[in-house]
């Protein structure tokens, strides 16, 4: 308890921070300080007993029965503690929670979370605290710690990447078993060499393309392989983990995005993950579903999760429904050797805990300049771009990665250009060029900024409008200040717009894609395609057919209404 209190005075729903009202609370001022305790009817276990955390912003120090049993920093990734020693016998078990969140430093990764008290422009109330879903494991002495997924389109294999703790001994063995379905792909059997197992599992190539293409995983067919790991000594099963991996890639080739080894035009949304009730917290799992299936229904192939480590639930509903996801860092705002300090650890764990999604394919390490705002004169800003670009490519060598979206491009996988230019055939114009290098990124300047910095001109790489509309309209018309980049001001007229912008870049051959902003409205930001309770603006057929340019045959039902 903090110090000279003398009760607890309030109650909260966890995961819920303090300035969500579905915590109970929903107090949208400033907290530097909070204070979480609880009790758990929990006996200790034979093996050990794991306190899991998802997500607590900023920096957290845990006690289980006022023994210090973890510490950690960073807003939006997880930890875990092994708390067996800090068991008692009898009674119940006290979980104390600090957290510190400075809601006025801007040298940490704080993504969309407003540093002044009302929420203004494009920054939004603050998330402070436990924010995901914290829980307790009981486990062998000897158990498996992490798994991780690599899939090898070329060869047709999957990567398996084991990882044992706890009591270690020379004979452990995993078996590790994968379905397609319920045909049995491979059922392999490995000795530990001490407390991992890195191996490549070759599958069956099927050979023509219609067999082939039952095993690849798609927006369109979302084919996971069902796999399980089982850890044994000597005979005796100490762990099993049920999980699931695909079979697909991701790649560059020339100026185009490549999925399975094939051109593949991508259909994006900007996508914030807030929610009226509950802030960067989802409602419910049914609710993080749901914003997967909206998205598909309305004609996207995928989501740029914008300044948000999003919740893994949702990364589990893109997996198995087929949307891809670009996974974007969230943004600091003052550059610093501790912000960036701050961001290289977050950042490796965001990727860490991500890297065996299917739905995941592309990284984005900065945007905008954010936290980075002297890029074209201070070589210290575009030092940490470069750095963190390689940083990301060296963590992960089988996605692509930007090093900054938006503008002022140095090194980078794709070059992502945000323009809010809201008139339809003044946008065609800027990219319907035979000459690209000299009028675009020569000349041109959307937003005001330079697309690539001085020694990074333009090398080929596919060049995708990552930002763009934002049309403002409150359907709801609740009276209070919205904003937008334009506006509309009746549903048919924010469709026709729409209809309009997404028939320039479904037609530009520059593009290898798009990403319209945004999918829902977000606190007073109201260019959403959907309400911010999730209600659409306009029907959602009419949204598809405009998203799709109204050419293309439907792929699937989208079963929204």
């Amino acid at each position: 308890m903090p110090d000279g209190a003398t009760e607890w005075t309030h109650q909260i729903e966890v995961p819920f921070a303090p300035e969500a009202r579905a915590s109970g609370l929903g107090d949208t001022g400033f907290h530097s300080v909070c204070w979480y305790e609880r009790s758990v009817e929990l006996r200790p276990h034979a093996g050990r007993t794991i306190l899991h955390v998802g997500a607590v912003d900023y920096r957290a120090r845990i006690w289980v029965n006022q023994h210090l049993v973890a510490e950690h920093e960073g807003g939006h990734t997880p930890f875990s503690a092994d708390i067996s020693g800090a068991l008692k016998e009898e009674g119940a078990q006290v979980v104390t929670v600090y957290v510190e969140d400075d809601p006025h430093d801007l040298a940490k990764p704080r993504g969309k979370q407003d540093w002044l008290l009302e929420a203004h422009s494009i920054w939004y109330p603050r998330t402070t605290g436990i924010w995901q879903t914290v829980w307790i494991e009981q486990v062998a002495s000897t158990y498996i710690q992490s798994l991780r997924w690599t899939p090898i389109f070329e060869t047709y294999e999957i990567g398996c990447e084991i990882v044992a703790t706890g009591d270690i001994s020379e004979e452990l063995f995993v078996e590790v078993k994968i379905w397609h379905g319920e045909s049995l792909l491979a059922d392999d059997h490995y000795k530990l060499l001490g407390h991992e197992a890195n191996r490549k599992i070759s599958l069956s190539d099927p050979g023509i393309d219609d067999s082939r293409n039952e095993l690849l995983w798609s927006p369109e067919r979302p084919t996971l392989l069902n796999a399980e790991v089982t850890l044994h000594h000597r005979g005796q099963v100490l762990d099993v983990v049920r999980s699931y991996t695909a079979l697909r890639s991701v790649a560059i080739n020339r100026d185009r995005f490549m999925l399975n080894g094939r051109a593949y035009a991508l259909r994006l949304v900007l996508d914030q993950g807030y929610w009226p009730e509950s802030l960067m917290t989802a409602p419910s799992d049914a609710a993080l579903k749901r914003d997967v299936e909206l998205a598909k229904a309305m004609g996207f192939n995928g989501v740029r999760k914008h300044q948000k480590i999003e919740d893994p639930r949702y990364l589990y509903w893109a997996d198995r429904l087929g949307l891809l996801v670009w996974e974007e860092m969230p943004s600091a705002y003052r550059f610093s050797p501790k912000a960036i300090t701050r961001m290289v650890r977050e950042w490796t764990e965001a990727i860490e805990r991500d890297y065996s999604h299917p739905c995941i394919i592309v990284w984005v390490a900065f945007n905008e300049s954010w936290g980075v705002p002297n890029l074209t004169l201070t070589q210290a800003h575009r030092n940490a771009v470069e750095a963190l670009y390689h940083l990301t490519r060296t963590l992960d060598a089988t996605r692509p990665v930007i090093g900054n979206d938006g503008w002022e491009a140095s090194a980078t996988d794709i070059l992502g250009i945000h323009d809010y230019d809201c008139n339809p055939e003044r946008l065609a114009a800027r990219y319907t060029t035979s000459e690209p290098t000299r009028t675009l990124f020569d000349q041109r300047r959307p937003g005001g900024r330079i697309l690539t910095l001085d020694g990074f001109p333009h090398r080929g790489q596919p060049i995708v409008l990552t930002e763009f509309g934002g049309v403002a309209f409150d359907k709801q018309g609740a009276g209070a200040p919205t904003w937008g980049y334009s506006r509309a001001h009746t549903a048919d007229s924010f469709l026709d717009l729409y209809r309009r912008l997404l028939a320039v870049v479904n037609t530009t051959t520059m593009f290898s894609g798009f990403c319209y902003t945004q999918f829902s409205d977000t606190f007073q930001e109201a260019n959403g395609l959907l309400c911010a309770d999730r209600t659409p603006k306009v029907p959602l057929e009419l949204i598809r057919a405009a998203t799709l340019n109204d050419h293309e045959k439907e792929e699937c039902d989208p079963g929204i209404t």
